[in-house]
Formats: C-alpha cells, sequence, structure tokens
C-alpha cells in the first residue's frame, strides 16, 4: 500500500486518541518504498497558551536518545578497537565504584548495559541530590547501587553516556547530536511537555526528563527533532548510508528474545504491534514518542506525541494506540 493510505489507515486510531482528549496532539510519518508521508493533528500545547500541531513542530525524544545518539557512538568506539563490548565499564570509566575493587558494578560490561542486562535499577532521582552537574556525575559513579534482576534501566545509559563523555573528553550536550537533532528547540516550535513542579513551568524545547536537566546532559534521554529528522535518519539506516555493517548487525542482531544492542526487536505484546515482522525492531520515548523499523520491507514509521502535557499522572493510552498504529501499518493492505 502507498505510503500516504497506509498513514491515513494508521491515523485513524491517533485522531480518536485526540478526539477523545487522551493526547493533545501528535504527529505521524510513514516511510516505505513509495516515499513518505506525514500526518499531523491536535495541539502541540494547550496551557498556558495554545498553539497546533504541525509536520515542523520539534519533539522532545526521551529515551529515543538511548538508540540515536549513545548506542551507535558505543558500537562505533567497539567497532574502531577502543573499547570491548564484553569488557567492563571501567575501560573508560576506571573510577566506577573506585574505593571497593570487589563491587558488582567495576564488572558490568558495555554489551549488559546496552541490552539492559545489569542490575542497576530501573530508575533513580539522581535530581534530588542536588543540581550540581559535576557533584551529581560523581555521585552517579560512586554510589553503591541496589543490586536486583535485570529491567529496562536508564542507569545503563546514563553510565554509557559517561563512557562518551570520557573517551571525547567534553560533556554530552557539546556534542554532535547528529544532522537533523538538537539538545533543545525553540520553545515557541517544540511540542510542550509537563507542568514541571520540580521546575516550576511548562516544559517545551527543553528537556523533560528530571534527571538529563539536572545533569545538564545525560546518555538516556535529551534529544530533540522533527518528525521528517526522523525519518530522514531511518532511510539512512535502512539503506546503508547511515549505519555501518557492524552497527546494522548489532541493532538488528538478538541479545534475547525481547532485546538487540539498545533497540527492542519485535515480539508479542510489544510497542510495534503484533503484525509487525520479525525483523523489525523499535524504541519509545517517555514523552510520547517512538520510532520503528523493518529492515526486510525498508519501512519505518514515526509516532510523535506530547501525551505527557500538561500532566504525566494520567492514562493516555499511549501503550494500546502505539501498538494499534503498529498493527494498521504493518498488517496485510
Amino acid at each position: 500500500m502507498p505510503s500516504l493510505p497506509l498513514a491515513r489507515r494508521a491515523f485513524v486510531p491517533v485522531q480518536a486518541a485526540i478526539d477523545a482528549g487522551r493526547i493533545p496532539g501528535a504527529v505521524l510519518g510513514v516511510l516505505d518504498g513509495a516515499g513518505r508521508a506525514v500526518l499531523a493533528a491536535g495541539a502541540a500545547q494547550k496551557v498556558p497558551v495554545a498553539r497546533p500541531m504541525t509536520r515542523e513542530t520539534w519533539f522532545d525524544l526521551a529515551s529515543l536518545t538511548k538508540v540515536l545518539f549513545t548506542t551507535p557512538r558505543i558500537l562505533a568506539l567497539a567497532e574502531a578497537g577502543h573499547i570491548d563490548l564484553d569488557g567492563p565499564l571501567t575501560q573508560l570509566l576506571p573510577d566506577l565504584r573506585q574505593y571497593d575493587p570487589q563491587a558488582w558494578e567495576r564488572r558490568v560490561t558495555f554489551r549488559q548495559c546496552l541490552g539492559h542486562l545489569t542490575p542497576f535499577p530501573a530508575v533513580v532521582p539522581i535530581y534530588t541530590y542536588g543540581r550540581d552537574p559535576d557533584l551529581l556525575r560523581a555521585w552517579v559513579l560512586q554510589h553503591e547501587w541496589q543490586a536486583g534482576a535485570p529491567v529496562y534501566s536508564d542507569i545503563n545509559f546514563i553510565l554509557l553516556g559517561l563512557a562518551l563523555e570520557r573517551f571525547y573528553r567534553k560533556p554530552i550536550r557539546q556534542m554532535e547530536p547528529g544532522t537533523g537533532f538538537a539538545w533543545a528547540a525553540d520553545p515557541a516550535k517544540a511540542a510542550a511537555t509537563e507542568d514541571c513542579t520540580w521546575r516550576g513551568r511548562v516544559l517545551s524545547g527543553e528537556v523533560h526528563d528530571d534527571n538529563t536537566s539536572a545533569l545538564q546532559g545525560a546518555g538516556h534521554a535529551g534529544l530533540f527533532a522533527t518528525v521528517d529528522a526522523l525519518l530522514d535518519h531511518a532511510h539512512a539506516m535502512l539503506n546503508g548510508t547511515g549505519i555501518s555493517r557492524f552497527v546494522k548487525d548489532h541493532i538488528t542482531g538478538a541479545l534475547t528474545d525481547t532485546r538487540t544492542h539498545g533497540w527492542q526487536r519485535a515480539h508479542p505484546g510489544w510497542s510495534g504491534g503484533d503484525a509487525a515482522p520479525a525483523e523489525t525492531i523499535g524504541h519509545t520515548g517517555f514523552t510520547g514518542t517512538g520510532l520503528w523499523l523493518d529492515f526486510t520491507s525498508g519501512r519505518a514509521w514515526a509516532l510523535l506525541t506530547n501525551r505527557i502535557h500538561p500532566t504525566r499522572h494520567f492514562d493516555s493510552g499511549i501503550v494500546e494506540l502505539r501498538r494499534a498504529v503498529g498493527d494498521a501499518i504493518c498488517k496485510e493492505a
């Protein structure tokens, strides 16, 4: 099915979610052999001012940062021989838990962090320990972490981000985020996120993730982009011009039944819908974003919403919406 009719079919549940007041607005982009199609509806911001959602709206990509920025750069270091993926993070972070040479954190590997196979907790409110980014980085490295069962964890990618900073000897926000991406956006052109109780304002164009804000840049969140920048990036990944064979093999090859390096693999109940082919990978972001790529068909789609505006404390139905969109795109015409 050509991309525009396909996008229109997949946009039906998106429009229904907007009409029902479950999300303020959304942009859906679909890329396939017939080209690309983009549809936008709803509001980019509702309070304290109202602005419409457009194709040109910038989004806080949240955890898409993990796979669009941090993962390919860590894999590039491995490809160049600068690190061993199965070696410990101490290759670049020798001071990780430096006061306890037997600490389990010192044995955690790059590959384990990329696959969320470590004992780190899912998330910790690092920002509550202060606003000095250097002090918070030291806290992350020296904190005695509570070990638990492996879960999807921001801590994995915060540490990978610190490793990148050590290698390049500069903060993440001073690194080139990639063509079409940025570390902040014009507030008047961005989809608003939350009315943040910690910062005391509605956020627009600045990172929503509290830990990224306090750290002034991190490996797990912080990128901004438009839907067309995401589709451009997806196109380059699919045709091989944007990633090396080494990186492609690692992001498409299985680490577990549900994960590759950084990305999720298609599996029952996942965000890309049950109709997605087995070769599909994808990732989502807390703010309401998501990107999925099928390397077999050469198809990709991005669903960008501001589902946490003006609050995260509301059932937006984003899980069901993402799956409905994926099923609409991937099912037989």
